[in-house]
């Protein structure tokens, strides 16, 4: 679905037909859902049949060798013999991951934000750019950005792992007329850092607000992060200029159970 069909959603003057078309659309969202798993375990049991082995086939999707046995389990279909586990299928290190509310000044102008936070708790961090490009905002994004839901926005989403963990998605949202056609909406990640990249083209920020919100993940995010069952955290964090334009909203999704939030306080604050 792009951001035309959902901006034309958006516009239909009816509440009922509204609703009705929302439905519509969110139906045929989950068939596809369904029958992309069932394609994708039937690629993953060719890959095994053609001689690859699990935990190489899990290297190369980015996954644990635990998580391709219920990705093949998620697209067999039948009875409840075939139905994909609840939680991990083989043990794990623990890991738990700090995400500091809010991110001091040192840290969110470092080389990586999560880099940064994973050295210096002596974990070993990974990081994948899974996505750079247009796609229709969400309501929330839209409200940060102050564009209409489903209008166009840049966005450049990561994953990231702690000792070989599945831990995050993190996702940089821009509006268009602020991004395109500059590095934000390059390929890669952009170095040195993002937010030089975002001063390079003259903006320099006022303030900043995150919110956080607990909830049940999308079966995207479930998928990634190896969290059925769970809920995740959302982080989303928006920087405005001192021009009063919402620059970047950066929306991060932390498995709640891998993740601890250390709350600083405003310099010479002892009260918590």
């Amino acid at each position: 679905m792009d951001a035309r069909t959902l901006h034309d959603i958006a516009a239909i003057a009816d509440p009922v037909e509204r609703a009705r078309a929302a439905s519509a659309a969110m139906a045929s969202l989950q068939g596809q859902s369904v029958e992309l798993s069932r394609i994708r375990r039937g690629a993953i049991v060719e890959a095994q049949e053609g001689g690859m082995r699990q935990e190489e086939i899990a290297r190369h999707l980015g996954v644990t060798p635990g998580r391709v046995s219920q990705m093949k389990k998620a697209g067999a279909g039948g009875g409840a013999e075939h139905q994909a586990p609840t939680g991990p299928v083989e043990p794990r290190p623990r890991v738990l991951v700090e995400r500091a509310l809010p991110t001091p000044p040192t840290v969110r102008g470092s080389k990586s934000l999560y880099l940064t936070e994973a050295d210096r708790q002596g974990l070993t961090p990974e990081r994948k750019m899974l996505f750079v490009g247009q796609e229709p905002a969400s309501e929330h994004v839209a409200a940060a950005l102050r564009v209409e839901p489903g209008d166009a926005v840049i966005a450049r989403r990561k994953m990231f792992w702690a000792n070989g963990v599945p831990v995050r998605i993190a996702t940089s949202f821009f509006r268009v007329d602020v991004g395109e056609g500059t590095r934000l909406d390059g390929e890669g990640f952009v170095l040195p850092t993002l937010q030089d990249a975002i001063e390079d083209l003259g903006h320099t920020f006022s303030h900043a607000t995150e919110t956080l919100t607990a909830r049940p993940p999308t079966p995207y995010e479930a998928d990634l992060l190896d969290v059925a069952g769970e809920w995740v955290v959302q982080v989303l964090r928006v920087s405005v200029s001192t021009d009063d334009v919402p620059i970047h909203a950066l929306e991060t999704i932390c498995a709640a159970t891998r993740h601890t939030f250390p709350i600083g306080q405003v310099a010479g604050s002892d009260q918590f």
